[in-house]
């Protein structure tokens, strides 16, 4: 299911096991990610490439908050076309390789597990997995996140007088 359009905004009555999504893309520059790394994560390896090149990173990398963040741009702009937005109920993460000026970034989504809620009946939790990878098809991050995601509206039938 590699088109997002066809249903888009998805409801929890709509999703399935196994049903993919893809994002568009972002290309990362340089002077992003030392824009991004200065005001919230300000370590050397993410700023001066110089002290860079002599970390376990071998050169400047992008602060994983920082592919954190715009993995979820490129969620909410299409990547996961959920109806009611990308309303998180926590997850895990992990960066298994540094993400570098340069990359374009883009986000493969799965939808992993789907558990309709038994106390709110207008709304489920969605287990999504979510790998960002870069133009070389390299995982950056893994995201697998719970999503809370409403159940379609119930059409009012009119009352015809």
């Amino acid at each position: 299911m590699g088109n997002n359009t066809v249903h888009a905004p998805y409801y929890l009555e709509d999703l399935t096991v196994g049903q993919r999504f893809h994002s568009e893309t972002y290309c990362l520059t340089e002077e992003k990610l030392i824009a991004f790394a200065s005001e919230y994560d300000p370590q050397p390896f993410h700023l001066d490439k110089t002290a860079a090149a002599a970390t376990l990173f071998k050169g400047l990398a992008a602060s994983g908050w920082h592919t954190a963040a715009i993995t979820m741009k490129l969620l909410n702009s299409g990547g996961a076309p959920l109806a009611g937005g990308i309303i998180g109920a926590g997850g895990e993460i992990e960066w298994p390789r540094p993400t570098r000026a340069g990359d374009i970034l883009q986000v493969f989504s799965e939808v992993i597990e789907i558990i309709p809620s038994r106390s709110k009946p207008q709304q489920g939790l969605v287990r999504v997995r979510s790998e960002t990878r870069n133009q070389r098809a390299e995982v950056l991050q893994i995201l697998t996140a719970k999503l809370i995601v409403p159940r379609r509206p119930q059409l009012q039938s009119a009352v015809v007088d």
